[in-house]
């Protein structure tokens, strides 16, 4: 069982004081809460890519490359890049270089994405959303295979016996699959043999259950081998040393952030009592104590059959001290805990 953190590198204001930080300063702070994961053993950092004034980090594979050469075991990936309106070529070097830099602990997480900024940035047309990814995943993945590469696509001039470089030093560079839960992408990842990450933020983590049950019947008809593939989940959350403080702690900046997109996307208001519901067993939020949030994420792998879990923190933004702080529990608490009930759990059965 893997354990880690993402992040989208949000710089909303405090909701307390209204004080807005740089995008630079939240970039340094970033690359701290890297080092530190790393250093209390956590498994994997996640950086997502975003093209609006309330996330700094645009360039995920720069970020976690600033954090390689000073960690030694976690891994870096994306959370997500944006691959629709992403150039497949680009992002390969990119994060082969990251690889290189780590000496093998870049991954890249590819999505559609659920915002739009990037689209009419990068003079892509909102309309082909879903054939853009279907072929840049395609070519994407031929970077990966093969070091000269022939390809033809509709949205990208072709590509004749081209050298791609540098290579990578895992063979290959893996990539996984975001998903919102769209049964889709859920399928695509099964057919391709990719490991899949589903952002579980909302409603009940039993509920994505069938989802990993079709993408393993999709993995199996495919030929895969279902032993192989790997499943995360990506969840907002947060740790502190008791679960009321933890709450309460997370709360304000959560509710900012959510209701800023909430406005523009047309969701009710988000208010404590939903907060609440939502940090319940049943709920998708990981907040707590260390006991608490680990019985969650221990929960989730024997109901849902998730094999890496990714703590998003903070949502909005909070004090850095105070998400240092959360790493720090979740890695020296909450992770030895969890790693040792599956162990125990899966010798039982």
């Amino acid at each position: 069982m893997e354990i880690g953190i993402s992040t989208f590198v949000e710089t909303t204001p405090d909701p307390e004081t209204g004080e807005l930080k740089s995008h630079a300063e939240r970039l340094r702070e970033v690359v701290e809460e890297i080092v530190l994961a790393d250093r209390v053993g956590l498994d994997v950092f996640g950086v997502g890519e975003h093209h609006r004034a309330d996330y700094a980090a645009s360039s995920p594979a720069i970020l976690l490359a600033a954090a390689a050469s000073q960690t030694f075991n976690i891994r870096l990936t994306s959370a997500v890049t944006v691959l629709s309106s992403a150039d497949p070529v680009r992002v390969f070097q990119d994060f082969a270089t990251l690889d290189g830099i780590s000496n093998g602990r870049a991954e890249i997480m590819a999505g559609r994405g659920s915002f739009i900024e990037s689209f009419p940035l990068f003079g892509q047309d909102l309309s082909d959303y879903n054939e853009l990814f279907n072929e840049k995943l395609d070519l994407l993945l031929k970077l990966r295979d093969s070091e000269v590469v022939s390809w033809d696509g509709k949205h990208r001039p072709s590509i004749d016996r081209r050298g791609i470089y540098p290579r990578p030093v895992q063979e290959p560079l893996p990539v996984w699959i975001g998903s919102g839960g769209n049964p889709e992408s859920v399928v695509r990842a099964g057919k391709l043999g990719l490991p899949l990450v589903l952002a579980i933020i909302g409603g009940r983590p039993t509920q994505f259950a069938p989802l990993v049950q079709l993408y393993k019947r999709a993995a199996a008809a495919a030929g895969h081998d279902l032993s192989k593939l790997k499943i995360a989940s990506h969840s907002h959350g947060f740790v502190g040393e008791t679960t009321r403080g933890a709450a309460d702690a997370f709360f304000p900046s959560t509710q900012y952030a959510m209701n800023v997109i909430g406005k523009e996307r047309g969701w009710a208001p988000y208010d404590r009592e939903a907060f609440d519901d939502a940090r319940s067993l049943e709920g998708a939020l990981y907040v707590g104590d260390p006991d608490y949030v680990a019985k969650k994420i221990i929960k989730l792998r024997k109901e849902v059959g998730i094999t890496r879990f990714l703590l998003h923190v903070p949502v909005g933004s909070m004090p850095h001290d105070e998400v240092m702080s959360a790493i720090r529990l979740l890695g020296a608490e909450v992770a030895p805990r969890v790693r040792e009930a599956i162990a125990e759990w899966e010798t039982e059965s």
